[in-house]
């Protein structure tokens, strides 16, 4: 403990370092830049939006608030020789010297930026306060008046051209009044070359599109006229030429031999080494361009995605011949690169359940076209140990899993729409079979699933992508029940081990689902929300047991003891279940942004059951939920730990609140840091059916939502985040009054805290 607050304050004293000692390293008769600010008269226009035109910043803050990177390299020598002095200058950030000339590139490019957005007249000044070589910069932001489009006129030179843009000017960015935008005039400009890009007129490019606006004499006023001609020195028929596909060849490519053998398949010729790996019609089924179509840059577009997304392929390419002139037709080759058939891959990780230690090994074997149809296999096998130290009385203080799961996925729909349809949409049909073996000191379990889903999209949307589960069978049995596990919880009717007891019979679930994601940024598979200014949406419904309940009423089938139905002796479950999770982004600046999550989630038992099945239940706490406390280790509502034997199962609940939000800063060289705050718990609605204080009340539910609050280190490798995060209780609502309901008044380390690691951002 000692040494973690000498720590502690060593991090607290590095920034005050940086005061008096950091002037040390700028070279003589030059001025270190401590700060800089960016201002503005006008309340229309916020300065933060312009801050990235700034060509100079001061030395960066963790949390926009300490200058740690500086005060870690000021804690060095200026011996440029000795190598601690290079490693903590690698680690650390050098203090930045003010430099005049960028500060006169910085107020071009502001006022650039300003005019850019119709503030023609903007002027932009600068505050310079200088004080013992250290130097605080102001740039005040002197916007004006915004000009406006007073008339509006559209020229073009091409009267087939001006019938085809203005049969879509409805989804013209320009409209009289409109602010004088540059951004507006860009999106304008980039939707009406794709509008002729995608009929046909394979030469248009933004050189086609102009813009002149005229200032009106003592007015903001602006006449905007927008011009849709050929570009100078082009001929004026071959730049309005109308092109269609010609002849479209494909040439597949192995590793091992080269194309040898020709074929026609559908006005296709296919180029090969011998018969193609992947057979000639799921080609034609994801190709856009072909012959005898008109040119369209989307079709390319859409061809590509469709190539690239199968499995079998390692990268495509499309390369347009160039006609000969007057010739109005254009020959495509499409290259198509293969992926090795098969591939075997290896994976490790450790495992830590409150404590206990453990670790897991998984083997995948993967074949990427097993019918010629694209279609991939996957074979994985698993196996986990865990070390128990927390039962007494059980002979075994260990977990043993292992599982095999088998997946062939199909890139098609399972229905066919139709040709014309089929390339609208974007999809692939999973056919999937797992069996999972768990042997835990108190219990065996064993799961047998089997389930056929669907994922698709449309090529138009692509942020929003659709998962249809059509049916998932579940059959989970419990091939031994210690008898002390057994005399100590499963037999009796205590009501407060109700969710317990169905959670040890043997039962099966016939279930169906649908959920969706939706991603405001364009292209969600290149990017995630993490520095934009994006959205997620995240919503599903899954049902279960419905279509074996009417049968069973139909054929009115013997009830057990407690009214229920069961199927070969087992009983199923019946339940519906709803999800919807939201996340945002906000980027504050540069290195800074503000991300929050709300997330809820309902499962409601009917009919055949009065428990929602553990598989299926919520939980709370952990790396990705409210983070000061562990994983499965918070609620339901206000329910205290009394019991480690089972409290893993008593902690959950069929309604759940998550919350948080998330300051995220970057460091220094990968390393990110975050600051945040988390809400949420579980709470059971049924009764009695759940631990003592576990049930949802309306009245007292505020009170019961647990609070968090902590900072996070990040190392981020681009494709993949490693996370660690520090969780102190701020509000415990397992202690319903008092001094420790509130331990954020009363921190203790030792009881408060709780460290997470965790691969990937937590929302």
């Amino acid at each position: 403990m000692k040494s973690l607050h000498n720590f502690l304050f060593m991090l607290l004293l590095i920034p005050l370092l940086t005061g008096c000692s950091a002037v040390r390293f700028v070279p003589k008769g030059r001025s270190m830049l401590t700060r800089v600010q960016v201002t503005s008269n006008n309340p229309q226009v916020a300065a933060a939006d312009y801050r990235n035109y700034v060509r100079q910043e001061a030395n960066s803050r963790w949390l926009s608030t300490l200058k740690v990177p500086l005060g870690i390299y000021c804690l060095s020598g200026t011996d440029e020789h000795n190598a601690l002095n290079r490693i903590v200058h690698r680690i650390g950030e050098a203090p930045v010297v003010y430099n005049d000339t960028l500060t006169g590139y910085s107020m071009a490019a502001l006022r650039m930026a300003l005019q850019s957005k119709g503030y023609l007249q903007a002027r932009v000044d600068t505050t310079l306060t200088q004080k013992q070589r250290r130097v605080a910069l102001t740039y005040r932001l002197l916007p004006g008046n915004r000009s406006y489009v007073h008339e509006l006129r559209r020229e073009f030179d091409n009267d087939t051209v001006r019938r085809l843009i203005m049969a879509d000017s409805s989804n013209s960015k320009l409209y009289k009044g409109m602010p004088l935008d540059l951004a507006l005039l860009g999106e304008e400009r980039t939707r009406i070359v794709h509008r002729l890009q995608n009929n046909g007129y394979m030469n248009a490019n933004n050189e086609y599109v102009s813009f002149v606006a005229d200032t009106l004499p003592l007015s903001q006023a602006v006449r905007l006229t927008l011009r849709v001609q050929a570009p100078r020195g082009v001929d004026r028929r071959m730049a309005y030429q109308v092109y269609r596909i010609g002849r479209v060849s494909l040439i597949e490519l192995n590793t091992e031999e080269a194309p040898t053998d020709s074929s026609f398949y559908r006005n296709i010729t296919f180029e090969s080494a011998g018969h193609t790996r992947i057979n000639r019609h799921t080609y034609v089924r994801n190709l856009f361009v072909l012959p005898d179509s008109l040119y369209r840059d989307v079709a390319t577009q859409y061809t590509y995605q469709n190539l690239n997304a199968l499995a079998a392929v390692n990268y495509s390419n499309i390369h347009y011949a160039q006609p000969a002139p007057g010739d109005s037709t254009v020959n495509v080759h499409l290259l198509v690169q293969l992926n090795k058939p098969n591939g075997i891959s290896f994976d490790l990780e450790g495992t830590n359940t409150a404590g206990d230690l453990g670790g897991a090994a998984t083997l995948t074997y993967t074949q990427r076209n097993l019918f010629r149809g694209a279609e991939s296999f996957f074979l994985k096998f698993r196996g986990a140990y865990e070390a128990i130290r927390r039962l007494e009385g059980y002979r075994n203080q260990n977990y043993t899993e292992y599982g095999v799961e088998a997946t062939l996925r199909f890139p098609t729909l399972p229905i066919s729409p139709g040709e014309r349809n089929l390339r609208t949409y974007k999809g692939s049909t999973d056919f999937s079979v797992m069996y999972n073996s768990q042997n835990r000191p108190e219990f065996y379990r064993r799961v047998l699933t089997g389930t056929w889903s669907v994922d698709w999209n449309r090529h138009a949307r692509p942020n929003l992508r659709h998962h249809l589960d059509i049916v998932s069978l579940n059959y989970v049995f419990m091939p031994w029940i210690s008898d002390t596990f057994r005399r100590t919880y499963l037999e009796g009717d205590n009501p407060r081990y109700a969710v317990l007891r169905y959670s040890y019979e043997n039962i099966f679930i016939m279930r169906a689902a649908y959920g969706f994601v939706y991603n405001s940024l364009r292209t969600p598979g290149s990017a995630n929300l993490y520095r934009t200014n994006g959205y997620q949406i995240r919503a599903g419904v899954e049902t279960a047991g419905n279509l074996l309940y009417g049968i069973s009423k139909m054929l009115r089938m013997h009830q057990t003891a407690d009214g229920s139905y069961a199927i070969f002796s087992i009983p199923y479950s019946q339940y519906v279940k709803f999800d919807v999770d939201f996340s945002k982004s906000v980027r504050l600046s540069e290195n800074n942004s503000l991300a929050w999550h709300a997330a809820f989630g309902l499962a409601i038992p009917f009919g055949n059951s009065k428990v929602i099945p553990y598989e299926k239940r919520y939980f709370s706490g952990g790396a990705n939920s409210v983070r000061g406390w562990n994983v499965r280790q918070l609620g339901p509502g206000r329910y205290a730990q009394k019991d480690g034997n089972i409290d893993f199962i008593n902690q959950t609940g069929n309604l759940k609140i998550d919350l948080s939000m998330e300051y995220r800063s970057s460091l220094f060289w990968k390393f990110e840091g975050a600051a945040f705050v988390d809400a949420g718990n579980v709470w059971t609605t049924r009764g009695k059916t759940g631990p003592d204080g576990g049930q949802f009340r309306f009245d007292s539910c505020l009170r019961e939502l647990a609070v968090a609050y902590g900072l996070g280190l990040r190392l981020n490798l681009n494709y993949f985040i490693v996370r660690f995060d520090g969780g102190m209780k701020a509000i415990d609502p397992a202690v319903p009054s008092g001094a420790l309901h509130y331990p954020i008044f009363h921190p203790n380390l030792s009881r408060d805290f709780t460290l997470h690691f965790a691969v990937g951002l937590p929302f």
